[in-house]
């Protein structure tokens, strides 16, 4: 696979080898990120003490043919933002946030299962991926800051981390990465190294991932059958299979296009880590009650950040807090 070289200013100018070949994407035109209109989110958000990168899910449901989402349709352009106000309520308290459009990978490509490979990925990733460089060169200005992804926008998110987080002053600002709804596997931590899972609620510098399933699932699109994802549980923070009952559950909260919490369950669910899969079983709730026609009942994919939105709400504060006293700390020793 071809390997591209760019600038990133951190805040020296460093070399960074890019995992991905950009050709398919360059091919088609580059996005052009210093224009605001690129964004769906662009500086939204005052008076933060940390920053949000926010990647959106798969919202371009491909039913033109198409294998990666027209960034000028208006409609999905909607769409798009709509997805991303879902789960803003999750980030917004503590965040300036930043979500770049993008070429998206449409459905069909995950249906396919080739969603981890070829020409479609490239396409979406690098255009994240110029959004990031532009975001970090141009807008961070030195700030800590939260890396967020749903579904496919996670598993961009984890290229990012993979590709770029080995180096120690982006590291070092980066409060989480919460990339929900997405595998993440002890290869992938054997193959970059800098890559840490989260421990408990508050360390920083960690990856948050889980994927909800009922207790019967044995394989989905997402964690296929005989693969081992690594989790952690959003009701007790733990990452061994200690199941937490659902008086641990602050709310459920369903939300619409808007960012409106159209309604709220405290203690809806409790949830426990699969030891085989890795997966988050969820208890309490009828599969078909949270059915859908894109994945079969029990696969709660789409209900991952609603089922457990005020702890991660939550979670969200108490990290950024850990990161802010911690450094905090580390600036009072260096002064004396």
């Amino acid at each position: 696979m071809g390997k591209t070289i760019r600038n990133i200013f951190l805040p020296v100018m460093l070399l960074l080898i890019s995992a991905v070949s950009c050709a398919s994407a360059e091919s088609i035109g580059k996005i052009d990120y210093s224009a605001p209109s690129s964004w769906a989110y662009f500086a939204e958000g005052d008076d933060r003490p940390a920053d949000l990168f926010l990647i959106c899910p798969t919202v371009d449901m491909g039913s033109g043919g198409n294998l990666n989402m027209d960034i000028s349709d208006e409609e999905l352009r909607a769409s798009f933002t709509g997805a991303l106000n879902m789960e803003r309520g999750i980030y917004e308290d503590v965040t300036v946030m930043y979500a770049p459009f993008y070429r998206q990978m449409t459905f069909p490509v995950y249906e396919k299962m080739i969603a981890e490979e070829g020409r479609h990925l490239e396409i979406a990733y690098c255009d994240v991926e110029d959004a990031f460089l532009y975001y970090i060169n141009n807008l961070n200005g030195g700030r800590p800051f939260i890396l967020a992804g749903f579904s496919q926008g996670a598993q961009l998110a984890l290229m990012l981390l993979e590709e770029y987080f080995d180096d120690e002053d982006l590291q070092d600002r980066l409060i989480a990465a919460y990339c929900i709804g997405w595998k993440v596997t002890e290869e992938d931590l054997e193959k970059y190294p800098h890559l840490k899972m989260a421990e408990s609620d508050d360390d920083t510098g960690v990856i948050i991932s889980f994927n909800s399933e009922a207790e019967n699932i044995d394989g989905s699109i997402i964690v296929p059958q005989g693969v081992r994802t690594l989790s952690i549980n959003p009701l007790n923070w733990k990452t061994d299979s200690t199941y937490a009952d659902r008086a641990l559950n602050e709310g459920a909260c369903f939300t619409d296009y808007s960012s409106a919490v159209t309604s709220e369950t405290p203690h809806l669910t409790g949830a426990y880590i699969d030891p085989g899969r890795g997966t988050l079983r969820v208890t309490d709730v009828d599969p078909s009650d949270y059915s859908s026609p894109l994945f079969p009942d029990g696969v709660y994919h789409l209900y991952d950040y609603q089922f457990f939105f005020r702890n991660l709400q939550e979670n969200v504060a108490l990290r950024t807090a850990s990161w802010l006293e911690a450094h905090e700390r580390t600036s009072l020793r260096n002064a004396s």
